[in-house]
């Protein structure tokens, strides 16, 4: 079996970068959408990914941008991969000259069957990233999960599964799903002191934790 790749998304600090990449993360993600506290500056982000060691990917998380929006990013962060988690229709996605993973909503569509038919609108993306529904006005990090046995099987692209992963639980889930890969934000922040994640502020040891549990699924 293929190794599960992992996904660290929401960065905003350069420790947590370089945390990320030291305990094996494969990419790391920065979110460019105004409505989360995780957000980050495109001045910030670019310094962080060209301080990341080689063979760890850059992705940018965008919900339904403005294309000029994407260019003036792209143009100050080198990003290897985009991530689009609203409803943008397929031609912006790749519009870009950047590979990009398309985020998919597992709930009612899962439901009524129509999750291939949403996603297969995004034939040409790198992957399709299967996330719990919108919550609380969040497209994402909402640190729920959903009915992983919902997701269809034999997919044309890579399946990247998110959506309330944790150390707790990724393990059963790569067991279940048997993913491309995983991709955690909420699940490896750092918890403040009112018992909920810190938004945008990682923990090292979650992340260690984290990418054990997904090596020891992979055995």
């Amino acid at each position: 079996m293929a190794r599960t790749r992992v996904k660290i998304c929401g960065i905003t600090r350069l420790s947590d970068g370089l945390a990320a990449a030291r305990e094996g993360a494969d990419a790391i993600g920065f979110i460019f959408w105004a409505g989360t506290p995780r957000r980050i500056a495109a001045e910030a982000a670019a310094a962080i990914a060209r301080a990341l060691p080689p063979y760890v990917s850059t992705s940018g998380l965008f919900v339904d941008p403005e294309p000029a929006e994407v260019r003036a990013i792209l143009a100050a962060v080198p990003l290897d991969l985009l991530q689009f988690h609203g409803d943008e229709p397929p031609e912006l996605c790749g519009s870009f000259a950047r590979p990009y993973v398309k985020a998919v909503p597992v709930g009612e569509r899962a439901a009524k069957g129509g999750l291939l038919e949403y996603a297969g609108r995004y034939r040409d993306a790198a992957a399709w990233l299967f996330d719990a529904p919108p919550s609380g006005g969040l497209p994402g990090g909402t640190g729920r999960t959903f009915d992983w046995s919902a997701l269809p099987g034999n997919l044309e692209r890579p399946l990247v599964l998110s959506g309330g992963l944790n150390a707790g639980n990724v393990g059963a889930a790569i067991r279940l799903v048997r993913p491309w890969a995983v991709d955690v934000s909420s699940g490896v922040e750092a918890i403040g002191d009112d018992g909920k994640p810190a938004k945008g502020i990682k923990d090292p040891a979650r992340i260690r934790a984290f990418i054990e549990e997904v090596r020891h699924a992979d055995d």
